[in-house]
């Protein structure tokens, strides 16, 4: 079965999850530069399987569009130029960032390592990913 892959795009970093092959857990996978993504994706696909990518929709509590929308939708269309044949869903990434600051607190990290604004973008498209196949299990 192919792996799920979820992206957490961002102005500089791009926070990068993906299931095992029987998807049912999203792992964190990595941080990297927003401006070399795509070239990390396409070597990515190369090497392991990947059926269906999953990329945040930013929204604003009343479920407008938020100030970094265009940003990702421009990425969306660059992606799906790049990479054409590769499903893509968007999904709601509300409170994400929030979530994996809180799971570094929960987890132990001391101050200095949750100041690591890759490792908040890569757990925070981790539990993007998790949050996606928890609902498409119900």
């Amino acid at each position: 079965m192919p792996r799920i892959l979820a992206i957490d795009y961002g102005l500089k970093r791009t926070g990068i999850a993906v299931t095992d092959q029987l998807q049912i857990i999203a792992s964190g996978l990595t941080t990297v530069a927003s401006e070399t993504v795509l070239d990390f994706l396409s070597d990515y696909f190369t090497k392991e399987k990947v059926g269906q990518v999953i990329i945040g929709e930013p929204r604003q509590m009343n479920n407008e569009a938020s100030q970094s929308a265009a940003m990702i939708d421009a990425f969306v269309v660059r992606f799906q130029n790049k990479f054409p044949d590769m499903p893509v869903v968007r999904v709601d990434e509300r409170f994400t960032s929030k979530l994996a600051f809180q799971s570094m607190i929960d987890g132990g990290l001391n101050k200095k390592q949750r100041q690591n604004k890759a490792l908040i973008d890569e757990i925070a498209a981790t539990i993007m990913l998790q949050d996606y196949l928890s609902r498409k299990m119900i």
